[in-house]
């Protein structure tokens, strides 16, 4: 198995009162910035090619952001076609993850069911997350993908948020769309202004940084250039 980065944008900037105050403003500085990108990833099992995320539609700018590539050129940077691809696992309905669902003729679209329902998706490629196999360590609800590969139920920054898991030589490599924006809020335990249902993206965070203290875990995130350099120097995250 192979993980990789799939580079989008580059350059941006987050300031910490949206990174840490969705529970309390106040816990969040406007003056502190921490820079931002965005990035998505790719499992190559040696049967199947994996998209996890599949970054805005082709053309759509970024607000404060250099664009890299988009999402298919990247892909075929990577030594890729879209016609390989076989699932693709989006982890929220916002067009920043799910926006090039429709450049894979030969994908299942692996997508939690409220966020399917609110992104009016049809087709026999659409697939709504079951979340049938049971937990998965302290995750209560996920579904295998491939070998190694798990699909696990995240709510809270939408209804139908995800995380993608992959097991490889004793690691956990961990795929999420924003549970945090940047690690530095991993760390300080805090929630982003952005969520749908505060509860459950409270429990989200919670449980992901139980697992992360618990099993040696890459935490690769969407957007911070933390989450290209975790994946490139295999850099295992550390919680006090």
């Amino acid at each position: 198995m192979e993980i990789k980065v799939v580079k989008l944008f580059k350059g941006g900037e987050f300031n910490e009162e949206f990174l840490f105050g969705g529970e309390n403003k106040a816990d969040g500085r406007k003056d502190v910035m921490y820079p931002g990108s965005l990035q998505n990833f790719l499992i190559d099992t040696g049967d199947e090619v994996i998209l996890v995320d599949t970054g805005f539609p082709a053309g759509t700018p970024f607000k404060g952001y250099t664009k890299i590539m988009d999402y298919v050129p990247a892909l075929e940077a990577l030594g890729y076609k879209p016609e390989q691809v076989s699932k693709i696992l989006i982890t929220h309905k916002h067009a920043d993850h799910s926006g090039s669902i429709g450049n894979f003729p030969n994908a299942k679209i692996y997508i939690g069911p409220e966020d399917a329902d609110a992104m009016k998706l049809t087709g026999d490629n659409i697939v709504r997350a079951t979340y049938s196999d049971g937990a998965y360590h302290n995750f209560p609800q996920s579904q295998k993908i491939a070998d190694g590969v798990y699909f696990i139920k995240a709510r809270g920054h939408t209804n139908g948020n995800s995380i993608v898991i992959a097991e490889k030589d004793g690691v956990y490599y961990m795929m999420h769309g924003d549970v945090t924006y940047v690690d530095a809020a991993l760390h300080a335990n805090k929630l982003s202004i952005v969520f749908e249902d505060l509860a459950a993206a409270r429990e989200t965070l919670d449980r992901v940084r139980e697992f992360v203290k618990n099993n040696p875990t890459i935490y690769l995130s969407t957007h911070t250039p933390e989450g290209v350099k975790n994946l490139e120097e295999k850099i295992i995250m550390k919680l006090d």
